[in-house]
């Protein structure tokens, strides 16, 4: 349970204080929109690239960035690292930049994976790392290594392949660490489409792919230590459930997140493996899903819109993939989709809001709110409640952070949560005289909008919250309050 701070009693003081005087207040109960929201750190990811170029943003018009699709936040782009260094030091970044710019116009991000081996392509890691002296295994996709094998998996610990990864690794994190139009990198540079198992080509035992996990993920947080790395539970076995598995327990370690590339892959009961796992993972981290491909899914009888939804309150998941020709999924799934959006990551419910209908210039007055979260997940970049004083012009009067209540602490709610109640103070004052003596125009007396706002410490909004009243900043009106001068002004 958060403590009330010491401002927060004050302002809940001058709250009760303004009842007991008998001033007349303002209560609004706000209700959930039902939109889906697009917001930091959460949402659909459409895999534009799914190893292969082609899958599935090709059908795609370059003028086309799936504006119907609601509460698609991320733009996930897969490709070998072979089509992105096709010759030692001569990158071709176009692959990654060209589709992401279309979706960056519009205010989402990217995801990230390259790969090292695939089951299409003998070469996902590149023919020069070989030629220059990298070993491997040639192996038949399913059967393990062969002689004759028409693909190859390198050996994913000797130093020639690491010195090249990690050159390649360097190039990519100058271009998308810490970049902001980036959601989340994958630790894909080992096992099958980099997923991190080797069951269908070289076959590692346990102690070699605890030795791999290490080595990658320590590559990945020492190149993009600004940037959300995730790993997929497959490292530790795509079907082997559990809770603790030293793989992701080191991954964990070192702050990176947990991915489970293996949603309805199987059907009932074995639909997903590694709920447990996750629950080390989300209150810290967000979680990432990815189901399979939604055409192969529902071949095998493993597709239900009810488990995609239970499996993101199962996972409390933030990212859900869209692993599909995206429409097509969409016109299938429309109800799933839409009651996966109320509660996939964070959504932030304002349930009630009070205030007095009346407040003297410069005087402090208590705008009291209550709180719950949705969702299934933690709002893990966190925000600050901003008030805001609008006159009849739209033109912003007054702005302030209450920086006492950050709602990174708003805990993912159920059925039995109570609201969190929070009492911040307002005070639109006069604005200070400089040292020639000159004073500044005050704020007038009048009637004003009020809005609120999540968003960074300097006011600036950047939460959707399913409010009523969008200014179109994502600041959201919730009612109005008369200034009044004070006597003598």
């Amino acid at each position: 349970m958060r403590r009330a701070s010491a401002l927060s009693l004050v302002c809940w003081a001058l709250s009760c204080w303004s009842a007991v005087r008998g001033e007349e207040l303002v209560a609004v109960h706000p209700k959930d929109t039902g939109e889906a929201l697009v917001n930091p750190g959460m949402g659909w990811t459409v895999h534009f690239y799914s190893n292969m170029i082609e899958n599935y943003g090709s059908k795609l018009k370059p003028s086309d960035t799936l504006d119907d699709w609601p509460g698609v936040s991320t733009i996930y782009l897969r490709v070998p690292w072979s089509f992105l260094e096709p010759e030692e030091g001569r990158f071709n970044w176009s692959l990654f930049d060209t589709p992401a710019q279309r979706w960056i116009a519009k205010g989402k991000q990217i995801a990230i994976r390259v790969s090292c081996c695939e089951s299409w392509l003998r070469y996902a890691t590149p023919k020069w790392v070989q030629d220059a002296g990298a070993k491997g295994v040639d192996f038949e996709f399913g059967k393990g290594p062969s002689a004759n094998g028409p693909l190859w998996d390198p050996d994913y610990l000797d130093p020639v392949f690491l010195a090249k990864l990690e050159q390649f690794l360097t190039a990519m994190a100058a271009r998308y660490d810490g970049d902001p139009n980036v959601a989340f990198i994958d630790i894909g540079s080992f096992g099958m489409w980099g997923e991190g198992h080797t069951g269908f080509s070289s076959r590692l035992n346990e102690e070699q792919t605890l030795a791999v996990v290490k080595r990658h993920v320590d590559l990945h947080v020492k190149h993009f230590p600004r940037t959300l790395l995730c790993i997929s539970d497959d490292v530790a076995g795509s079907s082997k459930p559990g809770t603790h598995f030293p793989e992701m327990d080191y991954a964990l370690s070192r702050g990176v997140t947990l991915r489970d590339d293996s949603i309805m892959v199987q059907p009932p009961p074995r639909s997903w493996y590694h709920a447990e796992m996750a629950q080390a993972f989300w209150p810290r981290l967000p979680v990432i899903l990815e189901h399979e491909h939604f055409g192969p899914s529902k071949q095998r009888n493993a597709w239900s819109g009810e488990l995609l939804l239970k499996s993101v309150e199962d996972y409390h998941a933030s990212y859900m993939s869209i692993h599909w020709w995206p429409r097509e999924m969409l016109n299938e799934n429309r109800e799933a989709v839409a009651r996966v959006n109320l509660r996939l990551g964070y959504r932030l419910n304002l349930q009630s809001a009070s205030w007095p209908r009346s407040a003297a210039v410069g005087q402090a007055f208590a705008v009291s709110t209550e709180w719950l979260n949705t969702g299934v997940a933690p709002c893990y970049g966190g925000g600050f409640p901003a008030f805001t004083l609008k006159d009849d012009e739209n033109g912003i009067v007054s702005v302030t952070v209450d920086e006492q209540f950050n709602v990174r602490d708003l805990p993912p709610a159920d059925s039995r949560s109570s609201p969190v109640k929070h009492a911040s103070s307002v005070t639109v004052a006069r604005l200070l005289s400089d040292p020639r003596g000159d004073h500044a125009p005050p704020a007038q007396p009048g009637t004003y909008s009020l809005y609120v706002s999540i968003g960074r410490r300097d006011g600036t909004p950047q939460i959707a919250l399913p409010l009523e009243g969008n200014d179109g900043q994502r600041r959201y009106k919730i009612g109005q309050i008369e200034l009044i001068a004070r006597p003598g002004q």
